[in-house]
């Protein structure tokens, strides 16, 4: 599945057992709709926690504000909250990521598209 989401934090490099290191971050994808005979449009933000381990070193570009295209599957983590309802997260398994700049906010322009390739390990070289 192929989603595009802007962070809503800075990603968190975590390190796992085994020395394994696991990118954390949380997106917000922004969706709208006309429902049928009506002109109004309808704004929907769906909120995903998301996890890539292909490449650590990617963290550093991903901060709050960040346009992002992910690549990935879905998942949902069901719970019962402290007050014994039931929850839910939505969880997104990122396999490869591309950059597409932030928002002109703090002074900043918009960057340039950037391909992140993912790290393999059968590369010839």
């Amino acid at each position: 599945m192929e989603i595009t989401a802007r962070l809503t934090g800075d990603a968190i490099v975590s390190t796992v057992k085994n020395d394994r290191q696991v990118v954390n971050f949380n997106v917000a994808i922004n969706d709208s709709y006309k429902a049928k005979g009506s002109n109004e449009v309808t704004k929907i933000v769906t909120y995903a926690k998301c996890d890539y381990w292909v490449n650590p070193g990617i963290a550093q570009y991903l901060t709050k504000g960040t346009l992002v295209e992910l690549q990935g599957r879905v998942g949902v983590n069901a719970y019962m909250g402290k007050d014994g309802s039931a929850k839910a997260t939505l969880t997104f398994h990122v396999n490869a990521i591309k950059l597409h700049g932030k928002t002109k906010s703090e002074g900043e322009t918009n960057a340039v598209p950037v391909a992140i390739a993912e790290e393999t390990d059968d590369l010839p070289f």
